[in-house]
């Protein structure tokens, strides 16, 4: 069965006078190659319609569980947010920013979600997990 997914997901992400634009803008789209990336005085943006590689990162990563607490405790009707950590994306990882902002700033990712529901979109870009494997809903 194949699913149709509309999405769309904002990034931003603030560039500092000590920072270098084209590093930020390689953070962004090391966990989004699909955002269509734009630099601004002073920030970064980018826009995507898939977080495919995203998912991945997860899976690999292992970290499933904790980035459905974060989609899930950052839920606004039919759209979630979260943070990343800049540092962790410029090396294709994922690392969620939680409690303190980061030094370096964070990435800010908001996704609103057209179809499907936006708790079968999380369920599909991070699935529930037993034992630490996803599982089938």
């Amino acid at each position: 069965m194949s699913e149709i997914y509309r999405v769309d997901v904002e990034v931003t992400a603030p560039v500092y006078d000590t920072e270098v634009t084209s590093r930020v803008i390689d953070a962004v789209a090391n966990i989004f190659p699909n955002a269509d990336i734009e630099a601004e005085f002073g920030e970064v943006r980018g826009e995507a319609h898939a977080m495919d590689h995203f998912s991945e990162l997860l899976h690999r990563q292992e970290i499933l569980d904790t980035a459905r607490g974060e989609f899930f405790s950052n839920r606004d009707g039919d759209s979630f947010s979260f943070a990343l950590k800049k540092q962790a994306a410029f090396e294709d990882h994922v690392n969620f920013s939680v409690g303190e902002p980061d030094e370096l700033g964070e990435i800010a990712v908001r996704v609103r979600v057209d179809e499907p529901s936006i708790e079968e979109y999380i369920d599909h870009i991070a699935p529930p997990t037993e034992d630490g494997r996803p599982v089938d809903a």
